[in-house]
């Protein structure tokens, strides 16, 4: 992992807080993203019986009732959790280090 630096001409104590609490609030905000799209992925998979990997894997829109527009509303939704699981995995993994930030 490579180290990221942030540098400011400001008041350094008034920053790192500033910077964690953007953070947690993205965090905050993704979580919820994560939750609604894992509750639309739900849907899909008691209607079909899989799990939504074993879609992304196994099956067409030759596969599903709604055929194209149901798959690719499926795999998008896949794609987004997966999206922001990556993000969110990303920003929990931060530490911070005061002498690092300025």
């Amino acid at each position: 992992m490579s180290p990221v630096r942030i540098s400011s001409t400001q008041n350094e104590e008034e920053i790192l807080p500033l910077i964690q609490t953007a953070i947690e609030n993205e965090i905050r905000r993704l979580e919820i993203s994560l939750k609604l799209a894992r509750q639309r992925l739900a849907k899909f998979e008691r209607k079909y019986g899989v799990a939504s990997d074993y879609f992304i894997k196994h099956m067409a829109a030759e596969d599903l009732t709604g055929g194209d527009d149901e798959f690719v509303q499926w795999a998008g939704e896949y794609e987004l959790a997966k999206r922001l699981e990556r993000k969110i995995h990303y920003l929990k993994n931060l530490t911070y280090n005061d002498s690092d930030l300025l």
